[in-house]
């Protein structure tokens, strides 16, 4: 187990290098001048920008701003906001924590009801409840993650009263729960459907049979030797969603006023602040990487049969 994590970790580094690189130079080749930026309407003395160009190093080739970037990144320094002069480590501390907790709270929300209806929905194939679930899920992947923060804005805000149409205070884990159920919609669908049709598939398979017929209890059977089995491919979606889910929170968070990562990147694209982008991107990309290794690492859990020399 421990050479095979050791392998993974070391396959991670040319994957984070050629992810972070690729964002890099996106963000390199940007319309527009950003330092001049800063003077708006105003025409700016080319000698200033020159001299602002060179203090924060973006006179310098791409692969040495790249390079520079990286080397950066091994102190804990994801660079400078050109607009601000804020350590951009700075501004990720601020916004980081609201998106992680709108993050989780999602996907909390997804594992829980997803795999319950899709348990429920597998054990009873074909009945009304199935029918029932089936639709309401092609429903959520139906309706854009916008039309339906807008739409549970009106119902639960307008028309009910029972919430604030946008958070006041995005530390207020209470107010996160209504924008954590849109961001959730979507991965609420997939993981239904994956754990309806996981469940439906191997409640006919031979080892269940087996169980059922060497009168073992249904509670265990289904708790034990059906659910493990089931939740193999839905752990694979869920690794991959957790990162899925902070990017789709950039939607999510200008729906609801919610002051986490995805005001900041909008913000950091308008002023075209390339290097806050960018920051916020690298550790997306750590979130993806830690959570493929996690999920590789669970397969054992769930199949005895899976080990890792």
């Amino acid at each position: 187990m421990g050479r095979y994590v050791a392998r993974r970790l070391l396959q991670m580094i040319p994957v984070f290098i050629g992810s972070t690189l690729l964002i890099f130079s996106m963000m390199y080749a940007l319309p527009g001048d950003p330092v001049a930026a800063l003077y708006g309407e105003k025409q700016p003395d080319p000698a200033q920008i020159a001299a602002i160009k060179h203090q924060l190093g973006m006179d310098l080739p791409l692969w040495h701003q790249y390079w520079n970037y990286l080397i950066g990144l091994f102190q804990g320094d994801f660079g400078t906001q050109i607009a601000t002069q804020r350590p951009v480590a700075e501004v990720i501390e601020q916004a980081f924590p609201v998106t992680i907790r709108l993050t989780l709270f999602a996907f909390v929300f997804t594992v829980l009801v997803g795999v319950l209806l899709g348990m429920v929905s597998g054990l009873f194939a074909d009945k009304a409840f199935d029918r029932i679930v089936l639709i309401f899920t092609l429903l959520l992947i139906s309706v854009p993650s916008f039309v339906l923060g807008y739409l549970f804005q009106y119902l639960f805000a307008f028309q009910l009263d029972w919430l604030t149409p946008t958070v006041q205070d995005s530390r207020d884990t209470g107010q996160l729960l209504l924008p954590a159920i849109v961001l959730a919609a979507l991965s609420l669908a997939y993981v239904t459907r994956l754990t309806r049709t996981s469940v439906a598939e191997n409640l006919r398979a031979d080892y269940i049979r087996t169980a059922i017929a060497k009168g073992l209890p249904r509670r265990r059977v289904v708790g034990i030797h059906l659910l493990r089995n089931s939740l193999i491919p839905v752990v694979t979606f869920l690794g991959t969603d957790i990162g899925a889910l902070m990017a789709g929170a950039v939607v999510t968070e200008g729906i609801f006023n919610v002051h986490g990562v995805g005001n900041t990147i909008f913000e950091a694209l308008n002023r075209r602040e390339g290097s806050t982008v960018v920051g916020i991107a690298t550790l997306i990309v750590i979130v993806y990487l830690v959570a493929s290794l996690l999920v590789d690492l669970l397969y054992a859990v769930l199949d005895p049969r899976i080990r890792y020399d």
